[in-house]
């Protein structure tokens, strides 16, 4: 079990959505995490996509910039994280770690995950409506989320209307939040959820 590659050996992942490809291990006081390596192997072609090393992180294939992320202070998650999955993404992704160790000897684990993109049929997003008319005490803390379901991704945006005037936006977020209500937050409040 020592410096242990752990990682699913599937993941199916949702079109258009975000997943993460889990890869950890636990660290080792005398070894030193050198090189983070994420190799992807699709129907023809193989890349390396990833690379973390001593000058920082670097994306290497193209059509994954902006898309891929592995967290930074998290000792031993070398997850990756990818955004709006495409049905071209599906493949194997083989996670790899080599370690320094104090006698400067290296070592070499590396582990694989197939990824299937799984296609849903398109559907609008549907919001489930909260109950009417909430009363809340000035100088509380309370919130409102809007919930929806359907293809995603989904985008939502809160607004308050006024009789009169036209609706203003407060928020883009599922939640709207406040810290400290006031009287002069009283009103109507509504929410849009949008997709594709």
């Amino acid at each position: 079990a020592f410096l242990d590659l752990t990682a699913p050996n599937e993941i199916e992942g949702m079109w258009k959505g975000s997943t993460i490809l889990p890869c950890a291990y636990v660290p080792v006081e005398d070894f030193v995490q050198q090189t983070l390596t994420w190799i992807v192997v699709h129907d023809q072609s193989s890349g390396t996509i990833f690379r973390r090393d001593s000058s920082g992180d670097h994306t290497l294939l193209s059509e994954y910039r902006d898309r891929v992320s592995v967290p930074k202070d998290a000792p031993g998650d070398v997850s990756l994280h990818i955004l709006n999955l495409e049905v071209s993404d599906r493949g194997t992704y083989t996670c790899q770690v080599t370690w320094r160790a104090s006698n400067n000897s290296l070592i070499t684990k590396e582990i694989a995950t197939k990824v299937e993109v799984v296609k849903v049929a398109v559907t609008k997003p549907v919001i489930r409506a909260g109950k009417l008319g909430l009363t809340v005490p000035a100088g509380a803390r309370t919130s409102l989320t809007c919930v929806a379901s359907g293809s995603p991704p989904i985008s939502y945006r809160w607004f308050r209307s006024s009789p009169g005037r036209k609706a203003q936006l407060l928020s883009s977020q599922a939640e709207l939040a406040w810290d400290s209500l006031r009287l002069s937050d009283a009103g109507m409040y509504y929410c849009e959820a949008e997709n594709r």
